[in-house]
């Protein structure tokens, strides 16, 4: 059963409150089996990869053997390529009614991801940040972050002890204040100290942890200052995550829905943020060692 229109109104106006909202029980039952099934053989299908591997909009980044002690992976990107059950699910009726009070009835994908953050891999942390850095190409779209919501669903539980998602309520109201954006910009680098939280007026007492069990959902804007700690236990904490966009306000993205109606990938992957799809589409392994 996907969540009611209810609720679904009122996770909208939370997150246009708040900057973002809390949906208990997304996806309950067989739906949830079938996600933790399928989201653990595409961790499987990770480890063949070696080191980063990408393939139009597919990819996975991993940390490899030589620098870690063992083989890791942290992130895959558009999985859908290669999986039935997540290119059904990314546009299943659950989505089109948590989306349709937000986004409206013609809605596209611009980023499929799972993060997971593996016991003993030790890069497991996200500095607090503002996800409008990643939106590099910014004349794509009308009214970006007023057009865009970002989706998290618990795959494991969601805790302060593996990781959970924090975000500061309200801060999508403080436009881009620029959090992370020193030095290289490596969000999964250090972490961020209180006294940086400060600096851009936000006390971190504000700052408020989802935590969250399996099946239930996230949503959060790219102007909201969210973060994440390292996985302080022995337990993975898988999460999916999906960016939306309003479909009439970007050149960008895969169709997710149109006029209400659930859309199928096509034949050849669309541009959605990698600069670099049209420059190497085929398969290749990326030697970028951003994590050194």
């Amino acid at each position: 059963m996907p969540i009611t229109e209810t609720q679904a109104r009122e996770a909208a106006e939370q997150y246009r409150e708040e900057g973002y909202a809390l949906v208990r029980q997304f996806i309950d039952g067989d739906e949830l089996q079938r996600l933790r099934t399928e989201t653990a053989r595409i961790y499987q299908e990770g480890l063949r990869h070696p080191r980063t591997w990408r393939h139009g909009n597919l990819s996975f980044e991993i940390l490899p053997e030589e620098d870690f002690g063992a083989r890791y992976v942290i992130q895959a990107y558009w999985i859908a390529w290669i999986s039935e059950y997540f290119e059904s699910f990314r546009r299943s009726e659950s989505y089109r009614v948590l989306l349709e009070p937000i986004l409206g009835q013609s809605i596209k994908q611009v980023a499929q991801q799972i993060h997971w953050k593996p016991p003993g891999a030790g890069l497991t942390g996200y500095r607090f940040h503002q996800d409008l850095r990643f939106r590099e190409a910014r004349e794509a779209y009308v009214d970006i972050a007023g057009s865009t919501v970002n989706s998290g669903l618990a795959i494991d539980p969601s805790t302060m002890q593996n990781g959970c998602l924090q975000v500061v309520p309200g801060s999508h109201k403080r436009g881009y204040i620029g959090l992370s954006d020193d030095g290289d910009g490596q969000i999964m680098k250090g972490l961020t100290a209180e006294d940086e939280l400060r600096a851009k007026g936000i006390d971190p007492g504000e700052v408020v942890p989802l935590e969250m069990e399996p099946g239930d959902m996230a949503l959060w804007g790219l102007l909201t200052v969210h973060g994440s700690l390292p996985n302080q236990s022995q337990q993975d904490r898988s999460f999916a995550i999906s960016s939306y966009v309003r479909a009439e306000n970007s050149e960008r993205g895969e169709w997710a829905f149109r006029g209400g109606q659930s859309v199928p990938l096509g034949k050849t992957p669309q541009l959605c943020k990698w600069e670099q799809l049209h420059d190497r589409p085929e398969p290749h392994y990326v030697e970028d060692k951003w994590y050194a």
